[in-house]
C-alpha cells in the first residue's frame, strides 16, 4: 500500500526518472529552516557555504529534522521500499542575481554505489522556479548507463570538483521542475540533470538528501558512511552513520569533518569496478 504518492506518480518515476511536485513541508516548518540558516549566518557573519552545506544532517537541527521527515521518507518508501539509508545531503544555495550553475550530470557516476537505485528528494526551503533557476531534467534519461563525467574549475560551479557529463548531450527534450517552498522532487541516480542562473532578487535555497535502500552495496575504493532513517539494515554493506546528538558543538563538528574528510577522499578514489555494471 502506498503511504505518500499515487501509482500515477510511481509510473511516472519508473518511466521519466523524475516526480514533481510533491508537497511535503508546512510553511511553518520551511519558515523554521530558513530562520535557523539565517540565525547561524548572522552569528558566523558570512552566508552558509562548504562545508556547512554538505552533510548539513550532521551539524543543524534543521537539517536533521528534514532527512527524517515522516512526509519525505513516505514518498521515498514508495519509490525504494521500507529499508531506508540517507546516503548523503547538500544544502543549496543559489545567490541572488547570481550566475552560480550546475553542469549536467548524472548523480551515479560519482556515488559508486550499485545497483543504482539511489533517489534524490530535492526540497524547496524558498521558490524555485524557472527564473530563480531552478532543477532542469531530460525526461527518460535514467533508462541511460551511466556516462563518463569531468571535472570543471568553473569557480560558478556549485558543485566542488565540477563533475559533469564529458561529452555533449542532446538537451532540446530537457523539462523544468519548478517548485513552490515546502515542495520537493524526486529524481533517479542515472537521470540527467542540471540548473542554471538564479535571476530573481531573492537567493534560491534547496536541499537536497540521497536516500538508498539498505540493500545497496558500496563499491567505492574507500568505504562509505551512511545513515539509517527508517526501518531495519541487516546488509551492513555501509560505515554505521551516528545521528545527530548535539548540533553545532565542537565534538559534533569533529564527527562531521571527519564523514567529510572520507567521503572527499572517496570521490577522489573512484570506485572499485567499472561503472558499466551498475543496473
Amino acid at each position: 500500500m502506498l503511504k505518500h504518492l499515487t501509482n500515477t506518480q510511481i509510473s511516472q518515476y519508473n518511466e521519466s526518472g523524475f516526480i514533481s511536485p510533491i508537497d511535503v513541508l508546512t510553511k511553518t516548518e520551511v519558515n523554521s529552516c530558513i530562520s535557523e540558516i539565517e540565525l547561524f549566518e548572522a552569528e558566523t557573519g558570512k552566508q552558509i557555504d562548504f562545508p556547512y552545506k554538505s552533510r548539513s544532517h550532521q551539524i543543524f537541527s534543521w537539517a536533521d529534522r528534514l532527512v527524517h521527515h515522516p512526509k519525505i521518507l513516505d514518498a521515498v518508501e514508495d519509490i525504494i521500499g521500507p529499508d531506508i539509508l540517507c546516503y548523503h545531503a547538500t544544502l543549496w544555495v543559489k545567490p541572488a542575481k547570481s550566475n552560480s550553475f550546475v553542469r549536467w550530470h548524472q548523480d551515479g557516476a560519482y556515488f559508486f554505489l550499485d545497483p543504482a537505485l539511489h533517489v534524490t528528494a530535492w526540497v524547496a526551503l524558498t521558490l524555485a522556479d524557472d527564473e530563480a533557476g531552478c532543477m532542469q531534467v531530460i525526461p527518460a534519461s535514467n533508462k541511460n548507463p551511466l556516462f563518463d563525467h569531468n571535472d570543471d574549475i568553473n569557480p560558478d560551479n556549485m558543485i566542488p570538483r565540477g563533475q559533469g557529463l564529458a561529452t555533449e548531450i542532446d538537451t532540446s527534450e530537457a523539462v523544468s521542475m519548478p517548485l513552490q517552498a515546502g515542495q520537493m522532487s524526486l529524481h533517479h541516480t542515472k537521470l540527467i540533470h542540471a540548473s542554471f542562473n538564479n535571476n530573481r532578487e531573492e537567493r534560491r535555497i534547496g536541499f537536497g538528501i540521497s536516500y538508498i535502500p539498505a540493500s545497496v552495496k558500496d563499491i567505492g575504493k574507500t568505504p562509505a558512511h551512511a545513515l539509517l532513517v527508517r526501518g531495519k539494515d541487516k546488509y551492513k554493506n555501509f560505515l554505521e552513520e551516528e545521528r545527530l546528538s548535539a548540533p553545532l558543538t565542537k565534538n559534533q563538528m569533529a564527527y562531521h569533518l571527519k564523514l567529510m574528510q572520507q567521503f572527499r577522499k572517496r570521490q577522489d578514489e573512484g570506485a572499485l569496478h567499472s561503472k558499466a555494471s551498475l543496473g
